[in-house]
């Protein structure tokens, strides 16, 4: 469902926790992390959308959270040729979204990165609200600045003077605390059922869910 200038109506979501750091999940099969994100689909509103898409990418319903912000107005960006379908160039140009602030009331084992049988996300951690964004795809970065700009001032206890940074180094950040979701065996030896990831390749705190039936191809690890 394209509007009429080739953009899909798209719902992101900063999730937060309780130490007001932000939900951060590495695409599958990837070396990206991102905030979750999905397509509105037809008859959906916005909030109806971010509540599907929650439940799905990261397995929390709606009990287990409290919208506390929404951006006024959709947020573009466009995606780069080479990550569209050939039968879609010329259509479709990229997304406009609208994102959702929401801070978790559940607990960090209410997470399930299993929650459907298309897990989007392979691992996630914690991280500071100002997140580095030098490990998000180069064509997002504009729009995650938008929305962690736009939504700031809804944050508890979050200091609005720090400023976003895309090089990886955050004015006034400080070393988050991570929790681990779960720990799997291979984790603890550095093996992965991922022969191209292990344990050593996340950042601290980070936990590896692998996907035990090896079923997704590399090649479906992106989504625009």
């Amino acid at each position: 469902m394209l509007d009429r200038d080739g953009f899909r109506p798209n719902v992101g979501i900063i999730l937060l926790n309780q130490r007001s750091q932000v939900f951060w999940g590495k695409r599958i099969r990837t070396h990206s992390w991102q905030f979750p994100q999905g397509g509105i689909d037809r008859g959906e509103n916005p909030e109806q959308a971010m509540f599907r898409e929650l439940h799905e990418e990261v397995g929390l319903m709606p009990h287990h959270v409290q919208v506390l912000a929404r951006t006024r107005d959709w947020l573009r960006y466009e995606v780069p040729d080479r990550f569209i379908r050939r039968d879609a160039r010329g259509h479709y140009r990229g997304q406009k979204q609208i994102w959702f602030l929401l801070q978790l009331v559940g607990h960090d084992w209410d997470l399930n990165l299993r929650a459907t049988d298309h897990p989007e996300f392979d691992a996630w951690r914690w991280n500071d609200y100002w997140v580095p964004l030098d490990v998000v795809v180069e064509f997002k970065r504009g729009v995650y600045e938008m929305a962690l700009c736009e939504l700031s001032r809804f944050v508890p206890r979050l200091d609005a003077r720090a400023e976003v940074r895309t090089d990886g180094r955050n004015e006034g950040r400080t070393e988050p605390r991570h929790r681990y979701l779960r720990t799997d065996v291979r984790q603890r030896s550095g093996m992965s059922a991922d022969p191209g990831m292990t344990a050593m390749d996340l950042p601290p705190g980070a936990s590896f869910d692998p996907d035990p039936q090896n079923s997704l191809n590399p090649s479906q690890g992106f989504k625009p």
